[in-house]
């Protein structure tokens, strides 16, 4: 893995300006035709067990930050005008056997400390309001030391669900697929939204979802054994994209679903995010599509709780 946060290492500068230039190109005519959904995929989704829950876990919302876009780009071609808040936010686990952070999001100072990181423009279009509160004063408001966590696991590598690391022990290791791992680290230059400093000098332990279909996604990883957390391929925003679909001790079934989405109104509508920003922060985007198609078949009972979707997660962190 690198060492150092040197040109070497970054997407350059210039593709990235050319890649935002072709995605505001393209961006006017799907706001106007957005992408169909795919009927026959829909059509093809089964809807096989969930494996039976023999533990809950308790879920703490920890909320760091705020940004606004536009509904219509978050959604594509959403009929709205409107500007929608979306958070950045981390989660905290707690099961009989471990305690764990899902999408350590972000540090404080995230702005000098790791947005500089990321190829021009890229940190103008990112970058959170502030304040940001960081993870250790949000864990530390909640009387829980940075020493108490086990582990973490990212929903996937992009900087705003891993650079609160900087503020976690070094021996804290993260779990995560492997072909994420390869994905974000792998390469000469890093993909565009991943930033590498949070990432240096961590302990990795990797895994691949090698367990059943659960619900309408083709694979997954129980990862006490138990029902309790189960893991599921929400592959497309990024090559190794994870949901963690959890039973929680109030009875509820929560899939905290990343980047999947940024907001419930794509999956209700069936709407992948506009080629603004969709074509940057998209590894591939018909696999992106595939998985909204997935999660529009899910059955009622499932709360859907995409990364930033601020209504989503605010409406969880005042239950809990």
């Amino acid at each position: 893995m690198p060492e150092s946060d040197t040109g070497a290492e970054r997407t350059p500068t210039w593709p990235t300006v050319l890649r935002c230039c072709a995605a505001l190109a393209a961006t006017p005519g799907r706001l106007l035709r957005p992408r169909r959904p795919d009927r026959a995929l829909l059509a093809s989704l089964i809807d096989a067990p969930i494996p039976q829950a023999r533990n809950t876990i308790r879920l703490t919302v920890l909320e760091q930050a705020t940004m606004s876009a536009p509904t219509t780009i978050v959604a594509e071609g959403a009929r709205s005008l409107r500007e929608m808040t979306l958070t950045m936010s981390a989660f905290l686990i707690e099961h009989p056997a471990a305690r764990f952070l899902v999408d350590p999001a972000l540090c404080s100072g995230v702005h000098d400390r790791v947005l500089p990181e990321l190829p021009f423009p890229i940190p103008l279009l990112v970058a959170p309001d502030k304040p940001v509160l960081g993870l250790a004063d949000a864990l530390a408001a909640r009387d829980i030391g940075l020493d108490t966590i086990d582990f973490v696991i990212p929903t996937h590598l992009h900087w705003d669900h891993v650079s609160g690391l900087l503020e976690l022990p070094a021996s804290v290791p993260i779990r995560l697929p492997a072909v994420e791992h390869e994905w974000a680290l792998g390469g000469t230059h890093a993909p565009i939204g991943v930033a590498r400093g949070p990432l240096r000098e961590r302990t990795f332990d990797t895994f691949t979802l090698d367990g059943p279909p659960v619900l309408s996604f083709p694979r997954s990883l129980d990862l006490f054994d138990d029902g309790s957390v189960v893991l599921v391929d929400l592959a497309g925003h990024t090559p190794g994209s994870i949901g963690v679909l959890l039973a929680v001790d109030d009875g509820t079934r929560v899939l905290l679903a990343g980047d999947a989405v940024w907001s419930r109104l794509q999956i209700e509508l069936l709407r992948e995010k506009a080629p603004m920003p969709g074509q940057l922060f998209d590894a591939d985007r018909d696999a992106a599509f595939a998985t909204i198609h997935r999660l529009h078949a899910l059955p009622d009972g499932i709360e859907v709780i995409a990364g930033h979707d601020y209504a989503a997660v605010t409406a969880l962190a005042a239950r809990r």
